[in-house]
């Protein structure tokens, strides 16, 4: 196969305005679906397009209009399926608007989300949507000074720079702990991954560990793993604290990703759940679900948060706090 060491040129809007017969502004105003034109003269432009390979320049777009049509999104992890959730939400709504989405994945890195909102905030978008409510000093002065809309979701503890869409992860490990004692446990653990990069997860044990102190139930042991949550760091974390703590009655974990790693473990050791062991996940990921005993988890409205946040950015929202809670699933594990 050999290709030509040529680029090739870029059509212009004036080749496609000259194959059609109409003028650039038509062209434009049939592109943008914004204004008037006929559909005889729609459907003569979009031959031209498609004959001649025509790519819209939306950031040549964008400079030239009043306002940006681009929303950024920076979000920790792909690899973990609660931001492609939020992602879906917001997508539908921003397709709807003629908006366009594009993201980065900030690896739950602080300085990795200063440097990627930076860069973002270069192509002057709309909008810019992160998770949670945590962020460096520089983030936040970029995102005050950037003169777009700012969505702030999954987190409601704290104070945000805009708009701010999703439930109180503090609240979430309050009632984790609350079902669990009210269950009867009192040897309860603890399996997570990394609390100082995922601020949300840190407020959630926060929550959960306050909780038990207050009914006169400390933590009895916990295991921390570097890195992000995944099934397999779940099963390893719950295999290492039942060699310290063999006698744990319920195991909290970070979230459902963790927690079915654990419910792996028990099932290739024989543990009975939840007999010989109870276990409470978070989110309520659809893998939870179908388990041969459902998980008890936590479910958590990611996808409304995407939604909701896309709406009032569209709709060039008041800067306000929406609250939309999270629902216990008792489930089978507990």
């Amino acid at each position: 196969m050999t290709f030509d060491s040529k680029q090739q040129a870029t059509v212009t809007l004036a080749e496609v305005a000259q194959a059609a017969g109409v003028g650039e502004s038509t062209v434009s105003r049939v592109l943008r679906n914004h204004g008037s034109f006929s559909r005889k003269t729609r459907d003569r432009v979009m031959a031209a397009v498609e004959q001649l390979g025509y790519v819209p320049n939306r950031i040549a777009g964008t400079l030239a209009s009043a306002g940006s049509r681009l929303v950024a999104f920076a979000i920790p992890s792909l690899s973990n399926i609660v931001f492609p959730d939020v992602l879906r939400g917001a997508s539908g709504v921003l397709e709807a608007n003629q908006h366009q989405a594009v993201f980065a994945v900030t690896d739950y890195d602080p300085g990795r989300e200063e440097a990627l909102v930076a860069a973002m905030l270069a192509w002057r978008p709309a909008a810019v949507m992160l998770a949670g409510l945590e962020h460096t000093e520089g983030t936040r002065k970029m995102l005050r000074a950037s003169g777009c809309r700012i969505a702030e979701v999954l987190d409601l503890d704290g104070t945000p720079v805009d708009l701010a869409v999703g439930f109180s992860n503090s609240a979430a490990g309050r009632a984790s702990a609350e079902f669990l004692l009210k269950r009867g446990y009192r040897r309860i653990g603890y399996v997570g991954h990394d609390l100082e990069r995922d601020t949300r997860a840190g407020k959630r044990f926060s929550g959960f560990t306050e909780t038990l102190q207050a009914a006169g139930c400390a933590l009895v042991d916990r295991q921390i793993n570097a890195g992000p949550s995944s099934a397999e760091s779940g099963r390893l974390g719950l295999e290492h604290l039942l060699a310290r703590s063999p006698d744990l009655d319920a195991v909290y974990f970070s979230n459902d990703d963790m927690a079915i790693g654990g419910y792996f473990h028990c099932l290739a050791r024989g543990i009975s759940i939840p007999s010989q062991l109870a276990i409470f996940g978070y989110n309520g990921l659809d893998i939870g679900r179908v388990t041969p005993q459902p998980l008890s988890t936590i479910r958590t409205p990611r996808v409304m948060s995407g939604q909701v946040a896309a709406e009032l950015i569209v709709a060039n929202a008041p800067p306000q706090v929406v609250d939309l809670g999270f629902e216990l699933v008792e489930g089978a594990t507990v």
